[in-house]
């Protein structure tokens, strides 16, 4: 028992240490972390391309797709909201009309919103978050360039590494990292698949319920609805609030912001609680309480990006804890049904060897 107790304080401790390296660290490792991920993507590109083609050629060919992949993925994103902006624009007075309207019903309830607004949202602060904005510009544009330097190095050394792990001289660690890493890119590309399914799905939705409600920029709420519901909660919340807060502009009633709100939400629910996890099967390995967790824990490490990366952090951790015995245990209880079917497999495979 007190051997036991010594194991769980020693875990936790090496996981809070590992958290707060993370954190502290996040500049060098949150691009190696996002290459990874990506060449686990579209490795098998890479090795299927290889096979009919010079090394050379097969490697910027799979870059070129990869980076148009993405740009696709930005631009669909730039163009919906230089959509929306270009509409409030042109749309200043029913802005104004609007606001004007929900604060003189929030002063009737004490609530000084106006006053509010005045003291706090002046020019200085106005230009300060421009400078914010065009500060993390630049960091992404270099948080980009040094991810795909890795992605391009990761492609090239990754058969050579992999030959490495397999000559290790402890054959049983080795033959257990390369099988987890196989599956942990496997677990990798069916997330994705999941992800880009779920998102098409709520595209689709999110345009058709806009035509049928007679929301304006239709097309737009669509694709920042399937562009950012890759952000797992954060991304379907942002597409839910602000098209309600567009409709109470656009109608002028907060009864139509609220068939918005209501519509969306339930769009959302019924495919990221019902669909979604239908066409995942096995993909996450891990319960739904763990992924929220996971979620809300890498977006207040490394912010909008941790959002995107957390899932398959934890993916890959569970992964590898079900392939080593001595961590097989925390695999168990942080995984799904279909998660514990995975671990009991990898115990059969290992008793049949």
């Amino acid at each position: 028992m007190q051997d036991t107790a010594v194991d769980i304080a020693a875990a936790l401790v090496i996981v809070f240490v590992a958290l707060a390296a993370s954190y502290l660290a996040q500049t060098v490792l949150e691009p190696i972390v996002f290459a990874i991920f990506i060449i686990a993507l579209i490795w098998p590109m890479q090795t299927a391309l290889q096979s009919r083609l010079p090394k050379p050629v097969a490697l910027s060919t799979t870059i070129v797709v990869t980076l148009a992949a993405i740009v696709t993925l930005s631009s669909m994103i730039v163009w919906g909201g230089g959509a929306i902006a270009d509409w409030l624009g042109h749309n200043l007075a029913r802005i104004k009309a609007a606001f004007e309207s929900s604060t003189k019903w929030l002063e009737e309830h004490d609530i000084f919103v106006a006053a509010l607004a005045t003291e706090h949202f002046d020019t200085a602060w106005l230009l300060g978050l421009l400078q914010v904005a065009a500060m993390r510009a630049n960091i992404l544009a270099g948080f980009a360039l040094l991810v795909f330097v890795y992605v391009v190095m990761g492609l090239a050394e990754t058969a050579s590494f992999q030959r490495k792990i397999a000559s290790s001289k402890n054959v049983e660690t080795s033959r257990r990292l390369l099988r987890a890493s196989g599956q942990i890119a496997r677990k990798f590309r069916k997330y994705m698949v999941v992800r880009t399914i779920a998102s098409l799905a709520t595209g689709v939705a999110v345009w058709c319920f806009a035509l049928l409600v007679g929301l304006e920029l239709a097309a737009a709420w669509g694709v920042l609805s399937f562009a950012l519901n890759y952000l797992p909660y954060i991304g379907p919340l942002i597409v839910t609030i602000f098209p309600a807060l567009f409709a109470f502009v656009q109608f002028g009633s907060g009864d139509m912001a609220m068939l918005v709100l209501v519509g969306l939400s339930a769009i959302q629910l019924a495919i990221g609680s019902y669909l979604e996890p239908v066409f995942s099967g096995s993909a996450l390995s891990m319960s739904p309480s763990v992924v929220v967790f996971t979620v809300l824990l890498w977006t207040f490490l490394w912010g909008v990006p941790g959002a995107f990366i957390g899932v398959p952090i934890a993916i890959a951790v569970l992964t590898l804890c079900e392939h080593f015995p001595s961590s097989r245990g925390i695999a168990t209880l942080f995984s799904g049904d279909a998660a514990a079917a995975d671990v009991d497999n990898v115990e059969s495979d290992e008793a049949s060897n």
